[in-house]
Formats: C-alpha cells, sequence, structure tokens
C-alpha cells in the first residue's frame, strides 16, 4: 500500500501542488483513499475486478456499506490539549 500511495497518489498530487499544510496533504489523501475503495478496480485473483468496497459488501451480505469518504477539516487536525484536570490525575498516579 505504501508503493501504491506513493505512486500513484503524492508522485501525481506532489507535480500539481505545494502543500503548505497537513490538511491539504490529508485532503488529497482521503480523495485518493476513496478512489481506492470505492471507484478503482482491483486486478488481484481474489477480487477479479471488484473494488474493495464491493468485494465487502459482498463478503459481508449487506446492500450498503457506511459512508467510507471522509471529510476532514483544518480545526479537526489541530493537536488537542488535555484538560489541567486529566494532567493532574496522570500526575498523581504516575
Amino acid at each position: 500500500m505504501n508503493r501504491t500511495l506513493l505512486d500513484e497518489c503524492f508522485r501525481v498530487k506532489g507535480r500539481e501542488n505545494f502543500y503548505l499544510s497537513i490538511a491539504e496533504i490529508q485532503r488529497d489523501l482521503d480523495a485518493f483513499l476513496a478512489y481506492y475503495n470505492l471507484e478503482r478496480s482491483h486486478q488481484g485473483y481474489r477480487l477479479e475486478g471488484r473494488t474493495p468496497a464491493q468485494a465487502l459488501r459482498e463478503a459481508l451480505g449487506i446492500q450498503q456499506l457506511p459512508n467510507l469518504r471522509f471529510d476532514l477539516s483544518e480545526e479537526s487536525l489541530e493537536p488537542v490539549q488535555p484538560d489541567n484536570e486529566e494532567i493532574d490525575s496522570n500526575q498523581q498516579t504516575a
């Protein structure tokens, strides 16, 4: 998967974009993963031209999967600061 991400996503998008934030990289990664899992046919002997989402639906015997498209905004990628109470309780137990 690492090679696929490098060859099919970041080498292509890296020619088009100069990333200035993690959110921009995440946006392109999310778009590629949606394409990879929902639209791109796979030629392995187990998938036989199906997408991973189609194979998973068939294996589980269901008609529809939960939403596999991610929408992360810039705000959701900022580090979360723990509460002072949480820090105090962790220090007391250590």
